[in-house]
């Protein structure tokens, strides 16, 4: 079986797809689960999302595991065998291996006989883009599953080989991206007082916003502003001009504090507006809410986790990043863990980075004991 695992996921390497693009790849886990007798395939969720559905006895949790089905706009550098064949697009994040990993669990579960319960694999799209578990959630055949808990992991680099990385606190933080457009009037450069040039706008902003920044991740009100890009004018040495933009990443550990924070940077864009003179629209966009973890769920992982003798590590604050599978912890007791993917292995989203075969007997592992935790210890 490992060797299947391994094959599907350098096939899935191989062919990636960008969030909401997802039909090869749908096709491909529907075809390998089919194989283990599930009791149910249901496809089509949220875009070209699957659950693959075991049912034991309608008595009983429902227990549901997700992975992703999603690759990223990154120009492959690996040369191996089974390198990106799409140009431009890779699994630089590791969704390949977290498929393989939960499409692993389906020869194991065709043959257990629970006495109670049902699980739920689930291949979720556009995870990279914020979108696919909020949508799944908008589809009446997933809601009505009566999900009682699910779980996932993500691979971490940087952290020892197959070790497992637990947090009370959450798993990741909140994110949200938003842009700003500020307008003035035209003028020719010779004569800037004639017209309302953004520049100064756009340098107050950079530097009000800043000083919203409270790195430390030990702190509750932890708060990181990132400016990723900004925009003015054009190259035309004439003209003074009217409309620029900055956009920014911005991230904190609760929709509490990421409240704050937006009513706190629209109070400065409108400040800047009315001292400057200047238009301006805010759009919000790629949200991923923190991904909160249970505390029950906590406790079962981290007894699966003795049970498989693997390392267990206590991580004293949420990844930074932001993981949409904040979205079901809103909805389903939820607990999301991480898999050491390697002291050395390539960070996630470089061009090099490659998911370590080594880890889908891990996550398989650790998973089965998790639903066993659930559906034969209660």
């Amino acid at each position: 079986m490992l060797d299947k695992l391994i094959n599907l996921r350098h096939e899935l390497h191989r062919l990636p797809e960008l969030s909401q693009q997802e039909k090869k790849t749908a096709l491909r886990i529907k075809s390998f689960v089919a194989e283990y007798n599930p009791t149910e395939i249901i496809t089509g969720i949220g875009g070209e999302g699957i659950v693959v559905i075991y049912n034991y006895n309608i008595d009983g949790p429902t227990i549901a595991i997700r992975c992703e089905l999603d690759a990223l706009p990154i120009v492959e550098e690996n040369q191996f065998s089974y390198r990106s064949e799409v140009e431009g697009v890779s699994h630089k994040c590791g969704h390949d291996g977290h498929m393989a990993i939960v499409a692993g669990l389906c020869k194991w579960l065709e043959n257990q006989e629970m006495e109670s319960g049902r699980v739920v694999l689930i291949f979720q799209p556009s995870e990279e883009n914020g979108k696919g578990a909020h949508q799944m959630l908008q589809d009446k055949r997933f809601t009505k599953l009566d999900i009682d808990y699910m779980f996932a992991l993500h691979n971490i680099p940087g952290q020892k080989m197959h070790s497992i990385i637990t947090m009370e606190q959450g798993f990741s933080a909140e994110v949200q991206s938003f842009s700003v457009k500020l307008t003035g009037h035209e003028s020719h450069a010779a004569e800037p007082e004639n017209g309302i040039n953004p520049a100064l706008g756009i340098s107050e902003l950079v530097a009000r916003l800043d000083q919203l920044n409270l790195p430390d991740p030990c702190a509750a009100n932890y708060t990181v502003l990132t400016p990723v890009y900004i925009n003015m004018g054009e190259k035309s040495y004439g003209i003074s001009p009217a409309e620029g933009e900055a956009h920014y990443t911005i991230r904190t550990w609760s929709t509490l504090y990421m409240d704050r924070l937006q009513g706190q940077i629209i109070e400065v864009i409108e400040e800047i507006g009315k001292t400057q003179k200047l238009d301006f629209k805010i759009d919000w966009f790629e949200h991923f809410p923190a991904a909160e973890n249970n505390s029950v769920c906590n406790t079962i992982i981290r007894d699966a986790v003795k049970e498989s003798d693997f390392d267990l590590i206590e991580r004293p604050y949420p990844f930074k990043f932001g993981e949409d599978f904040g979205w079901f912890s809103k909805e389903y007791k939820a607990g999301m863990f991480g898999l050491g993917a390697g002291v050395d292995t390539p960070a996630l989203h470089s061009r090099t980075y490659d998911f370590p075969d080594e880890l889908i007997e891990t996550g398989v592992a650790v998973f089965k004991e998790i639903i066993i935790k659930v559906l034969r210890d209660g």
